[in-house]
């Protein structure tokens, strides 16, 4: 990290029962992720000497970001004042960015462990923390796991998982109706794969999706493109950012979604499971074996809406042999189907549908949150315009 890519933080302290302590010096971080609570933690100890559990982010700022993090005591160090506003409630907050929320899951993590004979061992590492999960380490008898929550609208994360057993995904060790407790998968999240790499992961999911019958899966969001219609329109609405030129595209796109589901029903390829959020760093593993992680963006629509997410920060002469060995082993899945033309048609309606995902997050997490994800709709409405042209 560069001097001028330098980030700074304040914790605004909270006792667990949410009474303010106050707000702390600003300390160096050394991650450019917001979300990175391992980072803020260790900071904090090393500068503060304080331990803390991050709840969430209050202020977004450049250098000093403020973050609500929760003491069990009040620290004997200089604090000043806390903004009421960074440790003010609202209604959209997560249950884990709450003071008091983190303790509630760890504590039926524990019991879990305990009910399988696997107690917990040492003290859990908070290691992420944001609007759409936070996860966990926990040291056990038996190696560590990993306890993760997520919102509603991700929560069927922990069935899901709990159906796919048999196939390279993280093991289930027990689930709630928002966490779930899964098992250590070795090796390393495998951003920015070599070319035989990506072809490997793109065969387990289409192994996945032609071996599951999605009638047997749990209650998901389900992405016809008649469906995406109104949706899609709202999300257009409410993003007067986007250019005149593109905004006519993207209106065209979706008039047309109604009568798309003929022309795809007639390629050959049948709605399935989609992972929805399948790139390379959400697959975990080594060289011999790799596990797809983070299912909590599934549901079921067209197989080839997972194409957009896997490539697009791939340079372009990558994803073009990334994509034709995706459409050729869904040619020989389907004999007889026309992979190549599905992707024709799905490739608008994939960046839409991308949009429509990041205006529900905005819609569901609160204000002082959305910075996570405010540019994320415009964006991929600008993709699918350009896919037009």
């Amino acid at each position: 990290m560069t001097p001028q890519d330098e980030r700074r933080a304040r914790l605004a302290l909270v006792l667990p029962d949410g009474t303010p302590v106050g707000l702390t010096a600003a300390f160096r971080i050394d991650s450019p992720y917001e979300q990175d609570a391992a980072a803020i933690v260790d900071a904090a100890r090393g500068a503060l000497g304080i331990d803390v559990v991050l709840l969430r982010i209050a202020a977004w700022s450049v250098p000093d970001a403020v973050y609500t993090a929760e003491v069990a005591d009040i620290p004997a160090i200089a604090l000043d004042p806390v903004d009421p506003a960074f440790v003010a409630d609202d209604p959209l907050r997560l249950t884990w960015a709450r003071p008091g929320g983190p303790g509630e899951y760890l504590a039926w993590a524990r019991e879990a462990l305990a009910d399988i004979g696997r107690p917990a061992v040492g003290d859990p590492v908070q290691v992420r923390s944001w609007n759409l999960s936070t996860l966990w380490m926990l040291p056990t008898s038996a190696g560590p796991v990993w306890l993760k929550a997520v919102p509603s609208f991700f929560a069927h994360e922990g069935a899901l998982l709990e159906r796919l057993s048999a196939f390279p995904v993280p093991r289930l060790i027990a689930r709630t109706a928002d966490a779930v407790l899964i098992a250590e998968v070795p090796g390393d999240d495998r951003y920015d794969p070599p070319i035989g790499a990506a072809c490997r992961m793109v065969d387990l999911l289409i192994d996945i999706q032609t071996s599951v019958d999605p009638a047997t899966l749990p209650p998901m969001p389900a992405w016809t493109p008649a469906s995406l219609a109104p949706v899609a329109e709202r999300t257009l609405r409410l993003a007067p950012e986007v250019a005149p030129a593109d905004r006519d595209a993207v209106s065209t796109i979706i008039d047309g979604l109604p009568e798309l589901q003929p022309s795809l029903d007639a390629c050959g390829l049948s709605d399935t499971l989609v992972h929805g959020d399948f790139h390379g760093g959400n697959v975990r593993g080594d060289d011999d074996h790799l596990v797809i992680l983070d299912w909590g963006d599934s549901g079921i629509g067209h197989p080839l809406l997972d194409v957009a997410a896997f490539t697009e920060r791939m340079p372009p002469p990558f994803a073009a042999r990334v994509t034709e060995h995706w459409l050729a082993a869904w040619r020989r899945a389907v004999p007889g189907s026309d992979p190549a033309r599905a992707l024709e048609l799905v490739r608008p309606y994939a960046a839409v549908r991308q949009a429509t995902l990041y205006r529900a997050f905005l819609d569901r997490i609160e204000p002082s949150e959305h910075p996570y994800h405010a540019q994320d709709p415009a964006m991929w409405l600008a993709r699918a315009a350009e896919l037009t042209r």
